[in-house]
Formats: C-alpha cells, sequence, structure tokens
C-alpha cells in the first residue's frame, strides 16, 4: 500500500468514526528533518518568538547580577495636564499622602489646666457625736457586720455596703466614717450608723456632723523629674526615694499635702471642702509642666 492509500484510508476511518487497524498507530523515532517524509520547515513566526524569549531570559539573567529593575519608576499624572512634566497629584491622593507613617506629628500636651483634669474623690473621713454613752460589748453581740477586739483597738468596726463605708464607734459616744466617696454619701452612711445604734437601744442622736479629711487623685499623663522638682521647691518638698517613691509636696495655701509620683500620680490630701482640692491641683499643674520629664 503507498503513501496516497494509507492517507485516504486514514480519512476515510477518521469520517466514520472506526480505527483502521491496518494502520500503525506510532511512529519510529526519527532525526529532524530526515526519513522518507521530511517535514515541513519551521515557519519565520516561530522562530522570532523563540527569538525574542532567549533575549528577554538573557536580559532578566543580566539584571539579575546588575541588580536593576526592568521597570522604569512610574510618575502619576492628573488626569486633565496638559504638561507632561507637571506631577501633580489628584486631590484623593493629597489625603492619604498627609497621615503617612513618616508624617512628623508634633508631641503636644492636650492637658488643660482648668478643664479636662479634674481630680476625683477616693476617701472622706467624717466624725460624729451620737451623744450618749454606748456599750461596746452590746452593739457588738447584737448588731450585724462588726468587729471587736477590745485588746487591740478600743471601738467596734461596723460596716454597710450602701454607701460602702466603714464607721469606727467608740464608747464615748464619738463615731468616725470613712469610704464615702462624695460629702452627701458620708452624711447618709453617718446617719444610717446612729438609725443601727438606735434600734439596739441606745438613746443617739445625729449631733455635730464635719468632714474632717477629702482625699483625691489624678493623672496629668507625662512623667515628672522629681529631683528636679525637690532642688527647685526645698522648702515645700521633701524626697526620700529609699524610703518612699513618691514626693511629699505640702502646700501653705491652701494648705494641703500632695504625694506626687514620677508617673505623674498625684495624691492630694488634707482637705475639708472640694474647692480645696480643686485650687491645690489649679497651683500645682504649671509647676509639675516646667518639671516634664522628656521620654
Amino acid at each position: 500500500m503507498n503513501q496516497n492509500n494509507c492517507v485516504g484510508a486514514l480519512q476515510a476511518s477518521q469520517q466514520k468514526g472506526v480505527m483502521n487497524p491496518a494502520l500503525r498507530l506510532y511512529q519510529p523515532l526519527v532525526s529532524y528533518n530526515s526519513g522518507p517524509n521530511p517535514q515541513p520547515a519551521q515557519s519565520g513566526n516561530c522562530l522570532s518568538l523563540l527569538d525574542k524569549r532567549k533575549k528577554q531570559q538573557q536580559q532578566q539573567t543580566q539584571q539579575a547580577n546588575t541588580g536593576t529593575s526592568i521597570q522604569a519608576p512610574q510618575i502619576f499624572h492628573s488626569q486633565n495636564a496638559s504638561n507632561p512634566s507637571d506631577t501633580t497629584l489628584p486631590p484623593q491622593m493629597y489625603k492619604s499622602e498627609q497621615m503617612t507613617p513618616m508624617t512628623h506629628v508634633p508631641l503636644t500636651t492636650t492637658v488643660s489646666k482648668n478643664s479636662d483634669i479634674v481630680p476625683q474623690l477616693q476617701n472622706i473621713v467624717s466624725t460624729v457625736n451620737v451623744g450618749c454613752k454606748l456599750d461596746l460589748k452590746t452593739i457588738a453581740l447584737r448588731a450585724r457586720n462588726c468587729e471587736y477586739n477590745p485588746k487591740r483597738f478600743a471601738a467596734v468596726i461596723m460596716r454597710i455596703r450602701e454607701p460602702r463605708t466603714t464607721a469606727l464607734i467608740f464608747s464615748s459616744g464619738k463615731m468616725v466614717c470613712t469610704g464615702a466617696k462624695s460629702e452627701e454619701q458620708s452624711r447618709l452612711a453617718a446617719r444610717k450608723y446612729a438609725r443601727i445604734i438606735q434600734k439596739l437601744g441606745f438613746p443617739a442622736k445625729f449631733m455635730d456632723f464635719k468632714i474632717q479629711n477629702m482625699v483625691g487623685s489624678c493623672d496629668v499623663k507625662f512623667p515628672i523629674r522629681l529631683e528636679g522638682l525637690v532642688l527647685s521647691h526645698h522648702q515645700f518638698c521633701s524626697y526620700e526615694p529609699e524610703l518612699f517613691p513618691g514626693l511629699i509636696y505640702k502646700m501653705l495655701k491652701p494648705k494641703i499635702v500632695l504625694l506626687i509620683f514620677v508617673s505623674g500620680k498625684v495624691v492630694l490630701t488634707g482637705a475639708k471642702l472640694r474647692g480645696e482640692i480643686y485650687k491645690a491641683f489649679d497651683n500645682i499643674y504649671p509647676i509639675l509642666k516646667g518639671f516634664r520629664k522628656a521620654v
């Protein structure tokens, strides 16, 4: 069977969907452009594609050795810019450029002397007189939430939950109330303790209520150089870091004692009115700003 007959039989079998068993399924491997039927020469397009790929691979290897990049740096132009040298960025790009991580933002304190930082009351100590002698043993046995150990302390320790306070009740009829967060809470707690004593059978009254001490605290939000502060205000300060980590500042007017810590925390104590704590902090805050520690 010649070559033309084989080709005709193959085409006929493919059209009918059957395979001719007389035809071999594969041809033995022969070298390129040799054998009984020489292969046609490759077209110019294929050769040009191969040459382009080889050139690209050579360029990539050369650039990898030299460390240069292929693409040139891109410059973004405005859409309505007529001059190609104009590199003005569009407005939407300015918004993202203003707050980049490389933008230097100066450290400015947002603390205000009068409004932003307000000392918060942490404890109020008040005293009251019930006006009669008290049997502490009877109170300790009959009342709830009481402690009485005369060998350790000569007073009954009584506690209530609302307001959350503690009272020291003495046999003379004097009482000390601690733990309240405001003047109203301290007065309400003292009246409740007096009422409890009345219910136990004592002729108790509510007399001579007075706030003896108020404690407030605040944070100035910056570290403080305590060594420089004690050198400049040595007549008002005492600072012994080996004994106590805070600086003790005794203000004369108002008569308030301040505990100043290097972290910026300030404790104010010794006031009998809320306004004294606020005034003392207004006086000390400009001084603390002058001794702000550089971070």
